[in-house]
């Protein structure tokens, strides 16, 4: 007998048995999972922007406009090439399109003027002279006490000369104060310690001299005198150096509004960040000049500017939500200024004495100023070094 299934018997000629049910059509068998060409199975989200729309969706929801959402995806760490992952060119096309995805009614408006849709940085020139009168308040309270110091010299006995001082530091304070609390130089986040920092760097460039030679003479022989001109030079530059922060925020502004990369944006806020720097100094330079010679003084003010250029830059982080650079750059200047005289009077103990060659090579060099200008310049190449590097991240450059 041969067998139903016979192949050489017909189909037609195969009889069922009458007792059989007739039997449902086959089910077909699921297909495998589908392939790509390598023979490597798909997986993964078929929409990838979707899973990060979801990872994001707060930065998406409160973006103001594409560019926000871009410094947001570049501050947790996405770049260009991870925009590929997500099948776009770059990290602003990505952001262009989860900013499309949110749906508008969770999306507040942009606050002033705008042209198209991208916001026009900068303040309006109301807020710019509020603040650019801030800005010279500083050094016209000190400009005041070293004038009346000047004309009454001779005709105050110390006690009221000491107070005169006095009150003219406590003005430029108070001054200094309300123009850090608003325009350019307003830091978002605080300074922390670097207010407590820069207090002492201040005291050093005005009495740190004099009581360097004294230390390395034998002393300190009791009060010394102070020069108080780069205290007036610096009170003086804080305008040119709200300028100058002001000019580089709107600047890195624009650049960010016309940059489809990060690596493109990078690139150009670099010499604009050297460009502001070189511009503070040219303006600083003057001042201290003019401050030295108006007091009487005669020495070129290396520390000084070095001082200014390393204030400049720690504020300029901290203006961008990065104070925590800056506030470390003044605390090694500070450590630097310190160690120099705790060397030399620790070389009056026996057995120490190379303790102070140091602080003897650099001070036979350059002066007792050198000691300054190592600490204050060396602490501002490293961070101008630093900021170089966050400053070209666009997360430094979104605005609350």
């Amino acid at each position: 007998m041969t067998r139903p299934d016979d192949p050489a018997i017909p189909a037609s000629a195969q009889e069922r048995p009458a007792s059989a049910p007739e039997r449902p059509a086959e089910i077909r068998p699921r297909t495998t999972a589908r392939r790509t060409p390598g023979g490597a199975s798909r997986r993964g989200p078929a929409d990838p922007v979707k899973t990060l729309l979801h990872h994001h969706r707060d930065l998406c929801e409160r973006a103001v406009d594409p560019l926000e959402i871009a410094a947001g995806l570049e501050a947790h760490g996405l770049t260009d090439r991870t925009a590929a992952r997500y099948r776009h060119r770059d990290v602003f096309a990505l952001a262009e399109e989860l900013y499309a995805r949110v749906p508008p009614r969770t999306r507040a408006p942009a606050a002033g003027p705008t042209t198209g849709s991208v916001p026009v940085p900068g303040p309006d020139a109301d807020a710019r002279a509020a603040w650019t009168l801030l800005a010279l308040l500083p050094g016209a309270a000190c400009l005041a006490t070293a004038g009346v110091l000047r004309v009454t010299e001779g005709l105050l006995g110390d006690g009221t000369r000491a107070l005169v001082t006095v009150v003219g530091a406590v003005l430029a304070c108070l001054a200094l104060r309300a123009c850090l609390a608003r325009g350019p130089l307003r830091a978002p986040e605080g300074a922390g310690r670097a207010g407590m920092y820069g207090c002492w760097l201040l005291s050093y460039a005005v009495y740190g001299e004099e009581l360097l030679a004294q230390v390395m003479t034998g002393g300190p022989d009791g009060p010394w005198d102070g020069t108080p001109a780069p205290l007036l030079g610096l009170a003086a530059a804080v305008a040119p150096a709200a300028w100058c922060a002001h000019l580089f925020t709107v600047h890195a502004q624009r650049r960010l509004a016309g940059s489809r990369a990060l690596e493109e944006f990078g690139a150009g806020i670099r010499p604009l960040l050297l460009a502001s720097v070189t511009l503070f100094l040219g303006a600083l330079l003057p001042l201290l000049l003019l401050a030295d010679l108006g007091l009487g003084g005669s020495g070129t003010p290396v520390a000084a500017a070095c001082l200014g250029v390393l204030f400049f830059v720690a504020r300029l982080l901290a203006a961008h939500g990065l104070p925590e650079p800056g506030t470390a750059a003044l605390a090694a200047a500070c450590a630097v200024e310190a160690g120099a005289p705790a060397l030399v009077l620790a070389a009056r103990l026996p057995g120490l004495e190379p303790l102070a060659q140091p602080v003897n090579a650099l001070v036979s060099t350059g002066g007792t100023g050198a000691v300054s200008a190592l600490a204050c310049g060396g602490a501002a190449v490293g961070l101008l070094l630093h900021a170089a590097f966050a400053l070209s991240r666009a997360s430094a450059h979104t605005r609350s």
